[in-house]
């Protein structure tokens, strides 16, 4: 088992995503100041005002950490490791959270020399609150969490996402989820890669795919699985990293079943 981190670490975790989803839920349904990054690519004002909050907080407590989050970050730093990187994305499902939709989060983690180490995601609407500590296990709200026991793909529920460029580079993106159809139980999209991650960390998915992510919405849901038992790895098989851009995670037992069909299906 690795050694606890100071205490505060996780604290601070903690306070950030539930602050997070204070804001979140106190403007949610309202009338908010919505503007593009892309032509699907939505932020809020409320995405805005919750990382710039969070900054603030880092900042006084640990003027030596550096901040990677999704609205004041630049291409450069997602090449940075740093000794010690929150990971920090204010609004996870934010085109759900612009169209009234109450499926979002606030996830969070702490990498330390690159490898996620503390993690919180909080869902307001639900206020459920997912945390995880690397080498001491993750938890729903104080209970301990365990990935599910489906051995095989047709008994498993699956979920995706979607990328950005989905309207231009779609075709292998539709394959695969087609073949996912055929080997399920089901598949699912929800929009937010955090909530997904954790939903495999609490059973309720057997396993999660997507590709082109970014390091904010895979950290602290990725730390969450491993801790609850899962595997998380990139899509070919391979080593996860929160900087890669894929994600398959798992209950592990349909880990590698998920690998070939993705492999399959992308040839």
């Amino acid at each position: 088992m690795a050694d606890p981190l100071p205490p505060v670490f996780l604290a601070t975790a903690v306070e950030s995503v539930i602050r997070a989803g204070d804001v979140q839920m106190a403007f949610f349904g309202g009338d908010l100041h919505i503007s593009k990054k892309g032509a699907i690519d939505l932020v809020t004002e409320i995405d805005l005002r919750v990382e710039r909050e969070f900054r603030a907080r880092i900042a006084e407590r640990f003027p030596d950490h550096v901040v990677l989050g999704e609205e004041f970050s630049s291409a450069s730093d997602l090449t940075a490791i740093p000794d010690y990187c929150w990971v920090f994305d204010p609004v996870d499902g934010t085109t759900n959270y612009a169209h009234g939709l109450p499926i979002f989060c606030s996830s969070l983690a702490l990498e330390i020399r690159g490898v996620p180490s503390v993690a919180a995601v909080y869902d307001p609407s639900r206020k459920e609150l997912f945390t995880a500590e690397r080498g001491h296990g993750a938890w729903l709200n104080g209970a301990p969490l365990h990935v599910s026991r489906a051995a095989a793909m047709i008994d498993s529920l699956l979920c995706t996402g979607f990328p950005y460029s989905v309207q231009t580079k779609g075709e292998t993106l539709v394959r695969v989820f087609a073949e996912f159809l055929k080997v399920s139980r089901a598949v699912r999209r929800l929009g937010s890669a955090a909530i997904d991650l954790c939903y495999v960390a609490a059973g309720r998915f057997d396993g999660f795919w997507e590709h082109a992510l970014h390091p904010w919405d895979v950290a602290g849901g990725a730390l969450i699985v491993e801790e609850a038992g899962g595997r998380v790895t990139d899509l070919r098989g391979g080593p996860f990293s929160s900087r890669e851009g894929s994600v398959i995670a798992t209950n592990g037992l349909i880990h590698d079943a998920m690998v070939e069909t993705i492999r399959a299906a992308s040839s």
